[in-house]
């Protein structure tokens, strides 16, 4: 299977009229992103909506995966929620790879608040294809 990028990806996808258009960088061997909660990110009242925080953390560690020329997909994500992030709020996510057993990747990420409060950790193992 060969993995193509095609610039309409939900979560980095700049040609996505409805993504969110995360923009990354390197930062040592973490790979970074900011994340804006705006309305539309909604889940209850005024809180960012849990599946799209998980996005946003799924995707810092897949595509890092994809920028270390790593081909794999997610095959397992495990996120854990610290506390609720509120529509407005300025998410620094962060990914690492923490293991690799080819075929197997192990990964991490991280969303940290403006205070610079963990609010949210992820895991995932890919696998490569």
């Amino acid at each position: 299977m060969k993995l193509e990028v095609d610039d309409m990806c939900f979560a980095c996808g700049r040609s996505n009229p409805i993504g969110l258009k995360l923009q990354f960088q390197f930062d040592g061997e973490d790979y970074i992103t900011t994340f804006d909660v705006q309305p539309e990110h909604q889940g209850w009242a005024g809180i960012v909506h849990g599946g799209l925080l998980a996005t946003a953390l799924d995707e810092a560690m897949a595509r890092l995966l994809w920028e270390k020329e790593i081909n794999a997909i997610t095959g397992r994500l495990e996120v854990r929620y610290h506390e609720p992030v509120e529509i407005g709020d300025s998410l620094q996510i962060r990914g690492r790879i923490t293991r690799r057993r080819p075929p197997i990747v192990e990964t991490a990420a991280e969303a940290t608040n403006p205070e610079g409060a963990l609010v949210a950790e992820a895991s995932a193992v890919s696998m490569q294809v």
